[in-house]
């Protein structure tokens, strides 16, 4: 047996992290489908997903041999992208992990349960009010389980077997401690999340135990749990040796007690009202001594806990060195953040409204559940919203499916040009440019908030488009649509394009051809000597850009700007729009609107305060 089976080190827990995280990638809305518990807190898949994915991304960053330093990279990576309940807790779990093993190279079975076990212990710690029949069940019984069998086991394969094992046993009995989940047939969404993941462990393991992609097939048909409803809605639970998809589908609908018509997502057998605490809070806290000098408070993780206690519940507080991330789903965020700003400064604040996203499930069931409403056994829950919608009651399901067809979301580098975007009847801008580029996170909360069915979003850079194409994958609820604009004017233009009333395709057509059909121009400054397209530039020098390239580099900013207006006009134009930036000086702009009226007679020149920072001038003509 080789080596590396008995001991792993760095490399080999890379790519069973890899392993592990494609595994929940590919299942995510399976377990998104599970999550009833607590109620809605975002979607268990995605928010266990995105958490993992900032661990991963951070782990490659910090790649080490070394077990301990892989190990810490990764919980470093899940502390600061931990999204919801499930990805704190899965960030705790990797932070005991981490703690375990810090100073190991490689490590033998006994230290992979020791670490599991210690996981669990600081995942535990974290909560509040622990709550068994979740995600923590699993990892602890999964835990204790690797801690016995490593007394008789030396091979890490092997032992990671017998987790994954014991993690499938604990996962089906989490409707037996979890009422909830009982009355809605399904097991835990976070528990089936980290299984997903303690899957791929294995199979990175057996992978290199005898050879890549051997295992595959095998590891993918492992015997699962089918959770079905019986005839009198007990839940019960066997080791039916079904494909692994095939047991969470099982899981998700029901299993073979599903009747027709019956809610698919495990939400929608609730009710909103019963949603205490209605806005999911996150924060960082960067915790400052002088702060905490001015108002007399010594930062105790424990006390800290106890405090925000008071004020919601599903609360979870993380503190790493001078950072703190906090958890709470709560009726009033702002005194939460108020209480926690005493010892330290905020960062990464989200806060979304239970209720609203628990709606937009309730209808969703609704409007599916409508085609099949003849013959369907329903609960009342999922009745109660039919009826809502069917009769117009004035409450927020009505408000729900009035959501218009179409919005907006578009990025904005100046006030100026943020409110021509709001008088052409745009939903939300989003404040950003060349140096400061929302994040995927920034643009997939403002499409939430926009009260469409389709949402729009135009970058307005290119650096910007990539993640606005990668918020797609997490809206959910909404469908969201990029195009692809590359500068403030192609976005105004594609604006212009839409039509209220054409169908999508139309519409997506008509604003690709706006764009194409703008010639866009931005003047700013160098920064630095260089040399490019056999043009040299100085520091200093004031150059103009037609669409991607650099077509003028003067020390004298008016030169710059009629060198690229020639640019921009070569081919024609009729109008010629100046958005001018805030170190745009008047008697400047008068004199370009000069030289464009009387060196091409038949443009019209319109100028707008733009107020962008470092472009002096963004100029279209179209």
């Amino acid at each position: 047996m080789s080596k590396h089976l008995v001991r792993i080190n760095g490399n080999d827990f890379i790519r069973m992290v890899e392993k592990g995280a494609q595994q929940l990638r590919e299942n995510v809305e399976k377990v998104n489908a599970l999550n009833v518990f607590p109620v809605p807190d975002g979607d268990t898949g995605t928010n266990m997903n995105l958490t993992l994915t900032s661990g991963v991304e951070e782990l490659k960053r910090r790649s080490s041999q070394q077990i301990g330093k892989s190990a810490d990279a990764l919980a470093k990576g899940l502390l600061m992208g931990a999204r919801g309940n499930s990805g704190v807790i899965l960030s705790q779990l990797f932070r005991g992990f981490s703690k375990e093993v810090m100073e190991a190279d490689s490590i033998d079975a006994k230290q992979l349960a020791a670490a599991l076990q210690n996981g669990v212990t600081m995942a535990y710690k974290a909560v509040v009010k622990p709550v068994e029949g979740t995600i923590l069940t699993v990892a602890k019984e999964a835990a204790k389980h690797a801690v016995k069998q490593a007394e008789r086991i030396s091979n890490v394969v092997e032992l990671m077997r017998e987790v994954c094992n014991k993690g499938r046993e604990a996962l089906s009995n989490t409707p037996n401690l979890l009422p909830i989940l009982k009355q809605v047939g399904v097991v835990d969404a976070g528990g089936q999340g980290l299984l997903l993941i303690y899957e791929g462990f294995l199979q990175a393991l057996e992978q290199g135990e005898e050879g890549a992609g051997s295992k595959d097939n095998e590891a993918e048909a492992r015997p699962g749990y089918l959770i079905a409803t019986a005839p009198d809605g007990a839940v019960q639970t066997g080791t039916n040796p079904v494909h692994r998809s095939s047991a969470i589908d099982a899981a998700v609908i029901g299993g073979a007690g599903t009747t027709i018509g019956e809610p698919k997502r495990a939400q929608a057998k609730l009710s909103t009202e019963d949603i205490e605490f209605g806005y999911c809070t996150e924060f960082m806290v960067t915790l400052q001594a002088q702060k905490q000098k001015l108002t007399g408070l010594i930062f105790d993780e424990q006390v800290f806990r106890q405090e925000l206690s008071n004020f919601g519940d599903s609360l979870l507080v993380v503190a790493d060195d001078d950072l703190v991330k906090v958890h709470i789903h709560a009726e009033y965020p702002g005194t939460v953040m108020n209480h926690a700003m005493q010892y330290g400064d905020l960062s990464r604040i989200k806060i979304e409204n239970m209720r609203d996203q628990h709606t937009h499930i309730l209808l969703e069931e609704a409007e599916e559940l409508n085609g099949s409403r003849s013959g369907a056994a329903i609960t009342n829950d999922s009745q109660q919203a039919v009826s809502v919608v069917d009769h117009g009651s004035m409450g927020t399901v009505q408000d729900v499916r009035e959501l218009k067809q179409y919005g907006f979301v578009v990025v904005s580098a100046g006030q100026g040009i943020s409110n021509i975007f709001n008088s052409l009847g745009v939903d939300q801008v989003l404040h950003g440019g060349q140096t400061m580029n929302p994040s995927t996170e920034d643009i997939v909360n403002a499409v939430r908030l926009v009260p469409a069915h389709t949402v729009f979003v135009l970058p307005n850079n290119s650096n910007i488009i990539m993640a606005a194409r990668q918020a797609v994958d997490l809206v959910e609820h909404k469908q969201m649509v990029v195009i692809p604009t590359k500068a403030i004017p192609q976005g105004i233009a594609a604006v212009l394009a839409f039509q209220e009333n054409a169908v999508l395709e139309e519409n997506t057509d008509s604003m690709h051809k706006a764009i194409g059909q703008v010639q866009s121009g931005q003047v700013t400054y160098a920064v630095r000597d260089t040399r490019i397209d056999d043009m040299d530039i100085a520091q200093g020098d004031y150059i103009g850009i037609h669409n991607s390239k650099i077509v003028s580099a003067e020390p004298d900013l008016l030169l710059s700007c009629k060198r690229l207006v020639d640019s921009l006009l070569n081919d024609g134009a009729e109008i010629v729009t100046l958005y001018t930036g805030e170190e745009a000086e008047h008697d400047q702009t008068e004199r370009l609107v000069s030289y464009i009226e009387d060196t091409y007679k038949e443009v019209e020149v319109e100028v707008h305060a733009g107020g962008q920072p470092l472009y002096y001038y963004i100029i279209s003509a179209e």
